[in-house]
């Protein structure tokens, strides 16, 4: 008996240490990340917790590197450059580096990042809640800080007046984006549901609900929404006028989430779009702009992908 079990672990043994030969290519990287832009202070805690699936530079301990772990660290590690990259920081706009590090903010804040299973064997990772209130005062630097005349206020005044009552298109001639979902200028007489702004990009934002989404709201059914529910994101700048008031200012963007689970079954139930600027150009390359979209709200999958806690009506 003792010799059959001294066979099976030396037979084990033996597949582990013959396995460590079928190994994974991951790039270790020499290259730290350039990020001599953030304060000391975050750059401690980005280093810390975020660089070894976020850049180049990836400090594996030794039980990262025992296969088969190293499959599964290889494949975050992939994921996670593909998503963001400090490495590459330079190269990146500076409107995207804030949208970046807001994006990050929220998904430390929701809980998504880092991961359970990585900060479980890297405590070190863990974000403290001091460290993420110097995430947030450092992404509050980052607001734009818009100030605007009375004429250019008034001037503003009309603009936001035009879009309450005309659009500029025909329904022939609605915008299309890339993954079919056409522009619904309607939303516009449809009832609020929230309002939000991102410090990031200096915009302040109001989120609109169809009929079928206000039903589902008074009904507390919005996990998951019913078919049919359309939400939509509008966003201005947001100005100060010399008097310290908060205003609109120029027309940035709206965005659509449109509930059918069966027909947008493979991006979550969602169908997804973003029209931009004056002009309403869909935004993306091609049809795979919406992975982004469920990227960046994954963090909000319990509540059915929806950021918005709506206002109870």
């Amino acid at each position: 008996m003792k010799n059959k079990k001294l066979k099976v672990f030396l037979s084990v043994l033996a597949v582990l240490l013959l396995i460590q030969f079928i190994r994974p290519k991951i790039d270790y990287g020499h290259q730290k990340a350039k990020s001599s832009v953030f304060p000391h202070d975050v750059e401690a805690i980005l280093q810390r917790s975020c660089y070894n699936c976020h850049s180049n530079h990836a400090d594996l301990k030794w039980f990262d590197q025992i296969t088969p772990a190293n499959w599964i660290v290889a494949d975050h590690i992939e994921k996670g450059r593909s998503v963001l990259n400090f490495s590459d920081w330079e190269n990146i706009e500076k409107p995207d580096q804030n949208a970046k590090i807001w994006e990050s903010v929220n998904q430390i804040i929701l809980g998504a990042m880092p991961l359970e299973s990585y900060t479980a064997l890297h405590p070190q990772a863990k974000i403290t809640e001091s460290d993420l209130q110097v995430l947030k005062n450092y992404l509050v630097t980052l607001a734009p800080k818009q100030r605007i005349d009375t004429a250019k206020a008034k001037t503003l005044e009309t603009q936001y007046s035009k879009w309450t009552v005309s659009t500029n298109h025909t329904k022939e001639k609605f915008p299309v984006a890339l993954n079919g979902v056409m522009y619904m200028p309607e939303y516009k007489n449809w009832t609020p549901i929230s309002t939000t702004q991102r410090v990031d990009n200096g915009t302040i934002r109001i989120i609109y609900g169809n009929d079928i989404a206000i039903k589902a709201i008074k009904n507390h059914q919005t996990n998951p929404w019913p078919n049919g529910s359309i939400i939509a994101k509008v966003a201005w700048d947001q100005l100060t006028t010399p008097e310290g008031n908060i205003t609109t200012g120029a027309f940035k963007q709206v965005e659509y989430m449109i509930k059918d689970s069966e027909k947008y079954a493979t991006t979550k139930g969602w169908g997804w779009a973003r029209f931009k600027t004056p002009k309403l150009t869909p935004y993306g390359t091609n049809a795979l702009f919406t992975t982004e979209c469920i990227n960046c709200h994954r963090p909000v999958q319990n509540s059915d992908f929806v950021f918005t806690a709506p206002i109870q009506h």
